[in-house]
């Protein structure tokens, strides 16, 4: 019997050595990886998050004026100085009522709101011909 407790202490010896090299050959090597871990460089640029705020909207900017001039061709109208761009987003009223471009005339009072474009256009978000009338819960307030 005394051999095969020889050759079990020998095979518990080699394995043990065989093992204690494994860990130290990977304890050797892990240092190796780090520097493709580290967080030494600069952030990543997020080009989603760069080119968003030049698609932005503007924010809408009220007018109010006498109308010079209507061109129904180039759907732009002018209200003193400025020259409004009429869009099919532009919303168009007159009397409480949806309207058209036509249905405003040169010399009318009228309100809205636009916005500014990227190429300096002034976008009409909202006409008002005769000016925006006051609702029953404005005339309660007052």
């Amino acid at each position: 019997m005394q051999p095969l407790n020889s050759l079990t202490s020998m095979l518990k010896l080699i394995l043990k050595t065989l093992i204690l090299s494994l860990l130290a050959v990977a304890f050797v090597l892990s240092p190796l990886q780090l520097p493709a871990q580290t967080t030494n460089k600069a952030p990543a640029a997020k080009p989603a998050a760069v080119e968003k705020p030049a698609a932005k909207k503007s924010r809408s900017i009220p007018f109010s004026g006498t109308i010079i001039a209507i061109d129904k061709s180039a759907k732009t109208i002018k209200v003193d100085k400025r020259l409004l761009q009429v869009t099919s987003e532009t919303k168009i009223v007159k009397a409480d009522k949806p309207a058209m471009l036509e249905n405003g005339a040169v010399g009318d009072y009228v309100t809205g709101s636009y916005q500014k474009a990227d190429d300096g256009r002034l976008l009409a978000h909202s006409i008002y011909f005769g000016g925006k009338t006051k609702t029953t819960t404005d005339s309660k307030k007052n």
